[in-house]
């Protein structure tokens, strides 16, 4: 199922092929769950969740239940539903906390119907989340969910709290990402694991592929905001520039700065004062210190960390797609 054209970028179609029923299950379950008597609600749910975005997260779910063993049954497809849900709550609440006005191109619920309304239709599809994880019934799915989503509010506090922080650590850094970004992917993995009954050295071995590939996939995205391919992977070029968030290719770049260069991000990161051509100055001092390659080295270790964890599924028909998903990540900066 792996790609085997030489020197051709990797890609999340063999993902999508090995679970493109179950996700089209998935899509109408979420479509008729957003129903609601305000109109709003649906309205404000359907702009971001029809956004572009690739559904990584449910179909890591149907993958890793499939790689497991589970080939058919019901149970499946609200789980994954309910990790998008979880997913798409906290885009509408990240969109109110970063004052984003596009995601992808378009214009997010955040600037079309303002916070409240964004806060509360995130709010809503958090609660449909948790209803279909209740339909299942699974003491372990609930607590794994529950769990992932707790960290994620942490990641988000713990961000706020570091944000505009140009002296953080690398370390720091790293475990904003494990906390923010890695747990809904963990926990996609396991609940995929977890529904095809595995046993408990399997879930785990799973739940690390998935907290290692949240890394990896968010350090490519920081690296994104800094290159000219953002415009082909749905972000903007410099979003993360002039929203003055420091990611790692800056914690980099600044650490290993001359005095004038950290002026440079004081001014623009700190005191926010940015003004034209600041955005190309910034570029320019990130390469001067392979900011950008620093950050898709360290993407790179975290990938092979992800690898070795599925060692015990190499005979499984689905291996090379878990594969493939690793490298679609580290070649989307290529």
């Amino acid at each position: 199922m792996a790609s085997t054209i030489p020197n051709e970028k990797a890609s999340l179609e063999p993902l999508k092929s090995l679970v493109e029923k179950e996700l089209l299950e998935v899509n109408d379950l979420i479509s008729k769950t957003v129903e609601s008597s305000v109109d709003l609600i649906p309205l404000a749910a359907r702009n971001l969740m029809s956004a572009g975005g690739k559904r990584l997260r449910p179909m890591l779910t149907l993958a890793a239940a499939k790689l497991c063993g589970y080939r058919e049954g019901p149970r499946v497809i609200p789980l994954a539903a309910s990790i998008e849900f979880i997913h798409a709550a906290t885009l509408l609440h990240d969109d109110v906390i970063d004052d984003s006005a596009l995601r992808r191109g378009i214009p997010t619920a955040k600037a079309t119907w303002g916070n409240q309304a964004s806060i509360l239709v995130g709010d809503f599809l958090f609660v449909k989340a948790f209803q279909l994880m209740l339909q299942d019934g699974s003491p372990k799915i609930l607590d794994l969910l529950a769990s992932a989503s707790g960290r994620i509010v942490e990641g988000e506090i713990l961000q706020l709290t570091t944000q505009g922080d140009l002296e953080t650590t690398q370390e720091k850094h790293l475990d904003v990402v494990i906390r923010k970004t890695s747990p809904l992917f963990e926990a996609a993995m396991g609940v995929g694991a977890l529904v095809a009954e595995s046993p408990p050295s399997h879930v785990e071995k799973l739940m690390s592929y998935g907290r290692f590939l949240g890394v990896c996939f968010q350090l490519v995205d920081d690296i994104l905001d800094y290159s000219s391919l953002s415009a082909t992977t749905g972000k903007n070029q410099g979003d993360d520039f002039r929203d003055a968030k420091v990611t790692l290719p800056v914690v980099i770049a600044y650490r290993a700065g001359t005095l004038e260069e950290k002026a440079f991000w004081t001014r623009t990161f700190v005191d926010q004062q940015q003004k034209e051509g600041d955005f190309q100055q910034a570029l320019a001092y990130l390469h001067k210190h392979n900011a950008l390659s620093q950050t898709l080295e360290i993407a790179q270790s975290y990938s092979v960390s992800a690898r070795k964890c599925l060692d015990d599924f190499s005979e499984a028909p689905e291996y090379p797609v878990f594969k493939e998903i690793l490298q679609f990540c580290l070649d989307r900066s290529l």
